[in-house]
């Protein structure tokens, strides 16, 4: 069987043999291979590895990184059906939704060989007579990241195509679950050129994140995953005297409007809830139907489901995978009866969904769609991460609106509607950091970054683009004075500009 070790100095590494975790293939229910789990004696290499290759990579020039970068795009497209496949194999979402986010990750590694740009300081000359000042960015040092299960190519590239352009040393700590995929990356980078510990990969549970926080050698996390987790690994790192952003989980609502095309709307809402079966913290989970669109677009959204195709991760023909555990799809479909218990309506019940031949043992749970939902019911409040969508009805546009400020999630929302001034409006009203207009999932593209507002979001830092930019450097101000021979002289007061 397969085994997935740690990567560290460039090199794969193995721990002891009583610390490996199996790593299960959704569409099967088998465990495809094993996955080792980091004891305090591999963190502590692999931090000491880290500091090694934080002073080598911080000490190698702007146009040598972008040089190293370039290659490790090359290398990482290159090499995208292999990581693809790794990926669909382990977390279940099928082979052109894992190629999708190969491509998404692709993108923040091009923004980040924009280094030369993305990294100049200021200067400004005579701000006194004989002084000038320049800003620099520097490093912040070690930068550790502790990735998801359900984007565990993309993530990892969010963070380490920034902190490694800004010239950081990089320690991913990615999910169990589908390790697979962070080991090929590493190894892709140091093909690329990125000198030993410069990119190391330690897998664990909450132990290694717990020494994580703490260990002084760290100097900023990058985290993404539920809102709990978020705001305790926020406190618990910034308690340590680290930079934390952490990036937690959401509530989705895409706002329908009577005047929206009901057949593009419903292809949208089975696209956005449906994909990579409801496992992203970007998917729509609540539709909110204005006034007598309601009915219609119920329809709509329920005839199409029935044709969906689930299976196989890796067969072609298939739609929509599996969950990722068995525990996760048993959780997920419990929300359905919890619905009908509190008064909702079970439009379509996904454990009755028809799966492709092949399917019986794995972890499939058809698409469910729940209407009549309102704010007080569990269906509603709780993040539940896989497909089940939930409808509820409004009669105002300033209802609406009410009903996604409300919630204490904040991370992404669309509006499908043909009337600009209605979309203007709503994108000036919602409380949410990412707004889609006509587009259901609004992951913004690498130049711009993305994050969350309220409860999805803990820090003050997005994640990648600029703000990552930011995220992963410090400034340093000098200023500097050449005086000409014999000309000093003692002044006791303040330091004056004029």
């Amino acid at each position: 069987m397969d085994h997935v070790g740690h990567f560290i100095d460039n090199a794969s590494i193995d721990g002891p043999e009583d610390t490996r975790s199996p790593v299960y293939n959704p569409s099967t229910g088998a465990i495809e291979r094993t996955v080792g789990l980091a004891t305090p004696a591999m963190l502590d290499r692999a931090l000491e590895s880290s500091l090694r290759g934080a002073k080598a990579w911080s000490a190698t020039s702007l146009s040598k990184r972008a040089e190293v970068l370039f290659s490790f795009r090359q290398l990482v497209a290159d090499n995208a059906d292999t990581l693809a496949e790794a990926v669909a194999i382990e977390h279940g979402k099928t082979l052109a939704d894992a190629a999708g986010e190969v491509a998404r990750g692709l993108e923040n590694i091009e923004f980040a060989t924009g280094l030369m740009t993305l990294l100049k300081g200021s200067h400004a000359g005579e701000v006194s007579t004989g002084i000038d000042v320049r800003a620099e960015r520097y490093p912040v040092g070690i930068v550790a990241g502790i990735t998801p299960f359900n984007f565990p190519a993309m993530v990892p590239l969010w963070m380490a195509a920034n902190a490694l352009a800004c010239g950081n040393a990089f320690l991913l700590k990615p999910s169990e679950k589908d390790p697979s995929a962070s080991l090929l990356l590493a190894n892709l980078g140091a093909e690329a050129g990125l000198p030993p510990g410069a990119f190391n990969v330690l897998h664990g549970g909450a132990e290694i994140v717990g020494s994580l926080l703490e260990d002084p050698r760290i100097n900023a996390i990058s985290f993404v995953g539920s809102t709990p987790v978020a705001r305790s690994i926020f406190q618990r790192g910034t308690a340590s005297g680290k930079r934390v952003q952490a990036l937690g989980g959401a509530k989705n609502h895409m706002v329908v409007l009577p005047d929206a095309e009901i057949d593009g709307a419903a292809d949208a809402a089975i696209s956005a809830a449906y994909g990579s079966a409801g496992e992203r913290c970007m998917a729509v989970s609540v539709v909110v139907a204005l006034g007598d669109i309601a009915d219609a677009l119920v329809s709509a959204i329920a005839s199409r489901m029935a044709a969906l195709r689930i299976g196989p991760s890796l067969d072609p023909n298939s739609e929509m995978g599996p969950l990722v555990t068995q525990e996760h799809r048993d959780r997920v479909a419990g929300y359905i009866d919890i619905a009908a218990s509190e008064g909702a309506s079970v439009v379509v019940d996904g454990r009755k969904h028809l799966l492709q031949e092949g399917s019986a043992s794995g972890f499939f749970l058809g698409p469910s769609l729940i209407d009549h939902v309102d704010a007080s019911m569990q269906v509603y409040r709780d993040e539940i991460f896989g497909p089940v969508l939930c409808v509820v009805r409004a009669k105002t546009f300033d209802e609406a609106v009410a009903i996604v400020n409300a919630n204490p999630y904040g991370n992404g929302v669309a509006i499908f509607t043909r009337d600009g001034g209605a979309a203007r409006r709503f994108e000036r009203s919602v409380e949410v950091g990412m707004v889609g207009v006509n587009v259901p999932v609004p992951v913004p593209v690498a130049s711009f970054s993305f994050g969350g507002w309220k409860d999805s979001l803990f820090g003050d830092s997005h994640i990648y683009g600029p703000s990552g930019i930011d995220f992963y450097t410090r400034w340093k101000v000098t200023t500097s004075r050449w005086p000409d021979p014999g000309s000093s002289s003692i002044d006791l007061g303040f330091p004056q500009t004029r």
